[in-house]
């Protein structure tokens, strides 16, 4: 007995058609977008999009060092106080962002600036508590 799809078990659509619907999704497109350009219905677009998050979401999961309960806090290192001023509007203090999983390793890392840009796109680097 051959199956029409290696990637999905008892799949209706193609393989081919499974692969287009995977790049579709790795370049940012909507469900309406990839329902037009397949040629399939939306509802069974998202349902398989919804798969592939999940997916996605479980590597993730496995992949990830942090998992638990996980303590997430900033904290500001420098003088005790500056002119007057304290906490985030004291000049010459670091910023420092770090997450803590409890009962085993500390990751933390020095933020130039309290933006959320910023925490976005900064890695943290480990290190033994």
């Amino acid at each position: 007995m051959s199956t029409n799809n290696r990637y999905v078990n008892r799949s209706k659509i193609s393989e081919a058609k499974f692969r287009l619907l995977v790049r579709s999704f790795a370049v940012y497109l909507e469900a309406t977008q990839i329902a037009f350009l397949s040629g399939l219905n939306r509802n069974t677009v998202n349902q398989y999009l919804k798969a592939i998050r999940e997916r996605i979401a479980e590597h993730c999961e496995h992949q990830s060092p942090l998992s638990g309960e996980i303590e997430v806090d900033e904290s500001f290192f420098g003088a005790r106080r500056f002119r007057g001023q304290r906490s985030r509007g004291t000049y010459g203090k670091t910023i420092v962002f770090g997450l803590v999983k409890r009962h085993c390793k500390v990751y933390a890392q020095i933020v130039p600036d309290c933006a959320k840009v910023t925490s976005k796109n900064k890695h943290m680097r480990q290190s033994d508590l």
